[in-house]
């Protein structure tokens, strides 16, 4: 209905400057000089930022450091920030960028994942999980099996493109306005660029128009540089990248070139396999020791592998550096699983779902990488899918309506599959698994709820205040989620990881069964009665067989006796 409001419709006041960047023309290559005399000139420009105008900590790697905010010396991809104009408008930047003068030395670039393997470049050591003698098993097999896929990366296209906003505090401080899936994470990158405390920066996130991954890391430069120039200049600042600009000067999904051997039984059973993965990660590591480690916890899919040894490159290149897409490397690890069991299919002349069946995991069987397998389901499921569905019967028309096609000369095929899917849900870091609340109660009996999660269109706000609602059994419109903001809930994690709901939502009713249990004994108390006897239902709450209060009216009544009516989980 076009009433939400995203970062670049705040209504900002007048004296707000507009940011552009001037961007690298050359893969690899020494800058060896930068003329702005011409970029000064332009109606409505106000200053030229470069790297040695960052204030404190010049590198902004969400993990490990190699990404730094501005080229110093050495640009490593088409694309990379050499300087910012900060101007009276978003026009007035973006065209005063383009008459900046440039001289460069350019360098050797690599720009394949084969390049990068050849000359041993990579951006983190490589990584390798190991179980048995898969050569041997390999050897001994009745057919062995060779194959490789390459997938390309995919640009991550949310709606609205990186936006910040930054006005600067009467105490100092800066109240930054972003679109990112990791409020905390721009939080401290923003403080240790300007060389502030954390407590001094607050970031605010409402609502982005699409994540996907894209959000995660690579919306916090935009804030560094909107924070530096706030600063300096002591003003609001707005900048937002053209969908031109995003989509060359953000990373994307990562290219991926697998390759495996595999040792298979006369049933097509995997005895033993030799499988490497090697992503293409762009210049600095961001993400990407993660994403190539969960494409290798996702290689074997559903699958068992009695012996394996799998291998896991992180690939440097002179590319935009690759980062967070949905799937985070699990995509890419179990498409190599799924494309080997359609090859030893094929292979063996065997009907692909058969294949797969009988490689399916067993309860009491581990992963390659050591986790008991438990609750396995999978086989159930797919072969009720397939009995409901008549696999047998449809993949004989298939069958048949090929043969009749390939007959006439007809160039249309018909395909059938049935294809199961493995997903380990939750941060391979540990401690990312944790979240934050805070629930506050109204007099009026109105909840308002925060909590560390970001609202990306997925709908985690209404699943929250669902959660809040059905804790206290109240209607959902009684409830408020508020934007996300590191001055209510502290120290957040990124929401990523298809955790978002699961750890929010549970410290959301972590906090509400604190001011329940808070309101349980008060009326115990007060009414005289045990705590048993007191059940929350429908708007009401119910005291023995002696009071119904509405809950509007017991929360009043606890205030008025001094009882707390907030929260944190």
């Amino acid at each position: 209905m076009g009433t939400a409001t995203y970062v670049d419709d705040i209504l900002k006041p007048q004296g707000t400057l507009h940011l552009a960047i001037g961007k690298s023309i050359h893969a690899h290559a020494r800058v060896l000089s930068m003329d702005f005399s011409a970029v000064r000139a332009v109606d409505g420009v106000i200053d030229v930022i470069t790297f040695k105008d960052i204030p404190a900590k010049t590198d902004i790697g969400p993990v490990f450091d190699g990404d730094p905010l501005m080229v110093d010396k050495v640009a490593e991809y088409v694309g990379q920030t050499l300087f910012v104009v900060v101007a009276t408008s978003h026009r007035a930047a973006k065209k005063a960028t383009l008459k900046a003068k440039i001289e460069y030395e350019p360098l050797p670039a690599i720009l394949t994942i084969e390049e990068a393997l050849k000359q041993s470049q990579f951006v983190r050591p490589s990584h390798f999980m190991t179980r048995g003698d898969s050569q041997a098993a390999i050897d001994s097999a009745y057919t062995r099996i060779a194959g490789h896929i390459h997938m390309l990366g995919q640009e991550h296209f949310y709606l609205e493109g990186q936006v910040s906003y930054v006005v600067p505090c009467d105490d100092g401080g800066l109240e930054v306005y972003t679109s990112s899936q990791h409020p905390s994470e721009v939080q401290q990158l923003v403080a240790e660029v300007i060389d502030l405390p954390f407590h001094a920066v607050t970031t605010v996130v409402r609502r982005m128009g699409g994540g996907f991954g894209g959000k995660e890391t690579q919306a916090a430069a935009w804030a560094c540089l909107c924070g530096i120039v706030a600063k300096r200049h002591n003003v609001p600042v707005s900048m937002r990248l053209d969908r031109q600009d995003d989509m060359v000067v953000t990373g994307k999904r990562h290219e991926f070139a697998n390759r495996y051997d595999v040792g298979v039984n006369d049933e097509g059973q995997v005895l033993g396999v030799d499988m490497q993965l090697a992503g293409l990660c762009g210049y600095s590591p961001d993400l990407s020791d993660a994403i190539v480690d969960r494409a290798m916890f996702h290689c074997d899919n559903a699958y068992y592998y009695p012996a394996a040894q799998i291998a896991g490159h992180r690939c440097k290149t002179h590319t935009v550096s690759n980062t967070a897409y949905r799937g985070f490397g699990g995509p890419q690890g179990l498409l190599t699983a799924e494309y080997m069991m359609d090859h030893i299919a094929y292979t063996l002349g065997k009907d692909p779902l058969q294949v797969r069946l009988a490689n399916l995991y067993k309860d009491g069987q581990s992963t390659h990488y050591g986790q008991p397998i438990e609750h396995f389901d999978l086989v159930t499921i797919m072969q009720t899918l397939a009995d409901d569905n008549q696999y047998d019967k449809r993949r004989q028309q298939v069958t048949a309506a090929n043969k009749k096609a390939a007959a006439e000369g007809s160039d249309k095929r018909w395909g059938l599959a049935l294809t199961p899917v493995k997903f380990g849900i939750s941060f391979t870091v540990q401690h990312l698994n944790q979240a934050g609340a805070l629930v506050h109660i109204y007099t009026d009996g109105s909840i308002q709820i925060n909590h560390g999660g970001t609202e990306m269109g997925q709908g985690l706000y209404v699943k929250i205040a669902q959660i809040v609602a059905n804790e206290f059994d109240v209607d959902v419109d009684t409830v408020k989620v508020t934007a996300t903001r590191t001055d209510k809930v502290p120290n957040t994690s990124p929401t990523a990881a298809s955790s978002g709901t699961d750890i929010n939502g549970k410290a959301a009713q972590n906090a509400c069964i604190t001011v329940k249990q808070r309101l349980i004994e008060f009326a115990a108390e007060h009414f005289d009665v045990i705590k048993e006897e007191i059940r929350f239902e429908r708007n009401h709450v119910h005291i023995a067989d002696k009071n119904i209060l509405t809950f509007a009216e017991l929360v009043l009544l606890a205030y008025q006796h001094r009882i707390s009516l907030s929260s944190t989980g």
